[in-house]
């Protein structure tokens, strides 16, 4: 079972209990036993891993939610497989923003006190070259990431990581990683008269995971196709046309072309876009032509309720009507 497999299984694992004894990770369907190991030793850090999860999940949804494939068949466990064991650029994103999910889970966990294994990172210490003063609590990515590389890439490298898919993985793994590595970033707190800056003290934090979402998505759509070649006794992943520059460990990649995502296929895993919702006034893809893959869509009127005439009151507050209006609704056929 795929990485994903495991993600959906730990998101709904909540009907079970928490994750806080060994035992329990006999139980998590979809682990490798080496996985089953690290979870054993590492029970406490197992329920960041499961809210990470779930953060890969809404996240997925949020980036694809206008587009032919909307994440939406992570609710059904074996058809979302079925999308993903393909080495499309779907299942580049997939694997790349559950990876960054679990390093950002397990960060917050350390950061927040939660882990007795780690805390904040304590290298962060001292005078900056800009002269502000290290202080507070710096997110320890170093652990998330780390925690990440061992947990989430061991089902690749235990296979052995010489196949095309593998190599595919671990790329796609590491580059999920570095959107929160090159995206890190200062905050800072003033202290002095009346809220001054004469101290300013500052920490190292994570971007938020809306963040770390969009420039996966970005990097999804300019993904790279690729094969696999022997250069030496090395096999690697070039791009497959040879007048394109070679990915970055930034860059996902991806083997195989995806499907339109058109029609319903149960055997692919697809669920098409019928009984879609479409823009009529878009040109892009989440537009009723591109959507619909010209197969037209119907309209309806429906009654919606929105907030109105809203003024401000002294103070301080909003107070605004509801309003009550008929919209146009369009679904593929």
């Amino acid at each position: 079972m795929l990485l994903v497999g495991f993600c959906r299984y730990l998101a709904k694992l909540s009907a079970m209990g928490s994750i806080s004894e060994e035992e329990t990770c006999e139980k998590l369907k979809g682990l490798i036993q080496k996985q089953v190991q690290i979870c054993k030793h590492n029970v406490e850090v197992m329920e960041a891993v499961q809210r990470g999860a779930q953060l890969a999940i809404d996240e997925c949804q949020f980036q694809f939610r206008n587009r032919r494939w909307n994440c939406s068949t992570m609710e059904t466990l074996p058809i979302f497989d079925k999308v993903v064991s393909q080495g499309t650029r779907e299942a580049a994103f997939v694997y790349a923003i559950s990876s960054a999910s679990v390093a950002l889970a397990v960060t917050q966990a350390c950061s927040s006190g939660e882990l007795e294994k780690c805390g904040c990172d304590h290298n962060v210490h001292g005078i900056s070259p800009e002269g502000f003063q290290w202080s507070g609590c710096s997110d320890n990515i170093a652990y998330g990431v780390a925690f990440s590389q061992s947990f989430v890439d061991v089902r690749e490298r235990s296979k052995g990581s010489s196949s095309s898919r593998a190599l595919m993985n671990l790329h796609n793994n590491e580059a999920g990683r570095k959107a929160i590595l090159n995206n890190m970033r200062v905050e800072c707190k003033c202290h002095g008269v009346s809220g001054s800056c004469e101290v300013k003290t500052c920490w190292r934090a994570m971007p938020p995971f809306r963040k770390v979402g969009t420039v996966i998505k970005e990097k999804f759509d300019g993904a790279t196709e690729v094969e696999q070649r022997k250069i030496g006794t090395t096999k690697v992943l070039v791009p497959k046309n040879s007048q394109f520059k070679p990915q970055t460990e930034e860059d996902l990649v991806y083997l195989d072309p995806s499907p339109d995502f058109c029609d319903h296929d149960a055997k692919s895993g697809v669920l098409g876009t019928a009984g879609r919702y479409c823009n009529k006034t878009s040109k892009a893809i989440d537009g009723c032509e591109l959507m619909c893959c010209g197969r037209g869509f119907h309209t309806e009127e429906v009654k919606v309720v929105d907030r109105c005439s809203c003024k401000f009151h002294w103070c301080c507050y909003v107070k605004c009507k509801q309003c009550r209006k008929k919209v146009e609704m369009h679904n593929c056929r």
